[in-house]
């Protein structure tokens, strides 16, 4: 392999001759071997955004010419489409506050720009990752700028449109089901009577909750600390361009960008994403209730409740011939544990900051984007793969209302609650319905008893 040498602060360094990084990116390469992943992709192409909005500003501000402006803006065009990934290297388990990743795209940046006008890389007299790609910025307001957009990003292309599809789907299946009675159960003891579709009902209208919470909880990544540069004052950076960034950044990413009302508080805190974490842990919470119960109405087919079929994906069992298993929804239980994990690592590195600055916002920023992300896939494959073919078990269903006890309520009113508790345990003793007993016993008139105990009036 052929090398090019850099030189840094710390000394000079082999870097390997084609790389668009430079010396701090490798060495960080070097040191920081963790997890075998690399940073995700849409965090370097939002920091590739935030860094043409830069140069832009930094040239209507006079700050930097409008050669070096031009090919810096051109080499960010070049990142955002993708055609440098490679050069992206780094594991998210960084240097502290994610400098390691800001250099990393600012190197690229500058040898792509550098080679725009015609030199060569790591020739950083033409176009320098500190001096001109990172000119009147910080990692500590760019970093979490680039975090909360990339953030909001994710979250209007991927997961709240498959949020707004389950809830579509389950509430299908609630006007599916809106005629079928069944026995609701509390404390997993047969209850009253109630319709399937109420059952469903209750799911579409979790996840609406969830929805609106994630909604509100984005609004707020849209309120950025930009300008702020080293612990907030905007040191280096100059009224004019201070004036220029946002609006650049607007124009840039599409979004409707908010400068923070305290660029101290934003850089130090990270209000808005632990409040995106803890959307994201009540999401992950309510999809694991319903996933839960779906196993269970599932269970079986025999020996189970079984009121309810999912479709089946693939064989359960590597011993045991014919058995299926409710496997995309194991997978959304799996799913929904991880995010749970990745909210108290966020709540975690949101409480470790100290003073001006969270050093710990990489891993605040990976914990996000990896939950944002697991989330929208396995929702959308629990929808389309399990929810809109979820079959009723009408046969069991029936059965099981045929024999329920707790029908028995509906005569509280009648012959009151103990009257009522030993009629139950009667049918109960005796294995028989509890219109059984009140006939043999002569609670009510035939006629009245019939229109009293009929489930459709108490569902």
């Amino acid at each position: 392999m052929r090398f090019r040498v850099e030189k840094d602060f710390i000394g000079s360094i082999k870097v390997p001759f084609d790389a668009y990084y430079g010396s701090e990116t490798f060495r960080t390469m070097q040191h920081f071997k963790i997890s075998g992943q690399k940073v995700d992709i849409a965090l370097v192409y939002n920091y590739a955004k935030v860094k043409k909005a830069a140069a832009i500003a930094n040239m209507r501000a006079g700050k930097l010419d409008k050669e070096k402006a031009t090919a810096i803006v051109k080499a960010c065009t070049s990142v955002i489409s993708g055609k440098f990934d490679e050069q992206f290297i780094l594991d998210p388990f960084q240097a502290g506050a994610g400098t390691s990743l800001n250099m990393n795209v600012n190197e690229v940046i500058a040898n792509i720009a550098i080679e725009e006008l015609n030199g060569k890389k790591g020739n950083y007299k033409i176009i320098h990752p500190n001096d001109h790609v990172n000119m009147s910025q910080s990692t500590n307001d760019t970093y979490p700028t680039t975090v909360d957009i990339t953030c909001y990003s994710l979250l209007q292309e991927l997961l709240i449109p498959a949020m707004k599809n389950l809830e579509r789907s389950l509430q299908n299946k609630a006007v599916e089901f809106s005629k079928i009675i069944k026995i609701g159960r509390t404390h997993l003891q047969d209850a009253v009577p109630m319709k399937l579709g109420e059952e469903f009902e209750a799911y579409s209208g979790a996840v609406r909750k969830s929805i609106e919470s994630i909604e509100k909880s984005s609004y707020f990544l849209l309120e950025v600390p930009i300008g702020g540069t080293a612990v907030g004052t905007g040191l280096n950076t100059g009224k004019e361009y201070q004036r220029f960034i946002l609006e650049e950044l607007r124009k840039v990413t599409g979004l409707n960008l908010r400068r923070a009302k305290s660029v101290f508080t934003d850089m130090s805190f990270r209000h808005e994403q632990l409040e995106l974490s803890n959307s994201l842990l009540t999401t992950s919470v309510m999809l694991t209730k319903m996933a839960n119960d779906l196993r269970l109405l599932s269970s079986g087919p025999r020996t189970g409740i079984s009121e309810i079929v999912l479709p089946a994906i693939l064989p359960g069992s590597s011993i045991m011939p014919g058995k299926i298993n409710p496997s995309i929804v194991e997978m959304l239980n799996m799913v929904c544990y991880k995010v749970i994990g990745s909210a108290s690592a966020v709540a975690g590195a949101v409480s470790g900051a100290q003073l001006e600055l969270n050093v710990f916002t990489p891993v605040i920023s990976y914990e996000l984007i990896n939950s944002i992300r697991i989330l929208s896939n396995a929702i959308t494959a629990f929808d389309v793969q399990c929810i809109r073919g979820i079959k009723a078990n009408i046969k069991n269903i029936n059965r099981y209302v045929e024999m329920d006890l707790e029908i028995v309520t509906a005569l509280n009113q009648y012959i009151g609650y103990s009257r009522a508790a030993e009629i139950a345990n009667i049918a109960l003793k005796e294995n028989k319905s509890i219109l059984q007993v009140c006939l043999e016993k002569k609670i009510l008139d035939e006629g009245v008893l019939k229109k009293v105990l009929s489930p459709k009036n108490e569902a």
